[in-house]
């Protein structure tokens, strides 16, 4: 089973915010998934992002692929930027 990290689409018509969810990759954009990690809204100014970072980086440590979008949420927000920390510790 191929789990992809990917936007959940959320809103009314022309006033969107997504959800950050992990999914199998046959499902389809709206529809079911494993778990919510996550919100963007890029209506607000500045844009809204909030994403567990543990649950992100735990995802991304059993083999689950983040979509373009997401991979460019996760390094603007640091994601990626807490695992380097977390290996310096060992």
């Amino acid at each position: 089973m191929a789990v992809k990290i990917r936007l959940k689409r959320m809103g009314a018509k022309k006033n969107p915010f997504y959800r950050i969810i992990v999914a199998d990759s046959r499902s389809p954009r709206d529809g079911r998934f494993i778990e919510e990690i996550g919100y963007y809204n890029p209506l607000t100014e500045p844009k809204t992002v909030k994403i567990d970072n543990e649950k992100a980086m735990n995802w991304l440590q059993n083999g689950a692929k983040p979509t373009d979008t997401v991979n460019r949420l996760f390094k603007e927000n640091g994601v990626y930027d807490n695992a380097v920390e977390d290996n310096t510790d060992e």
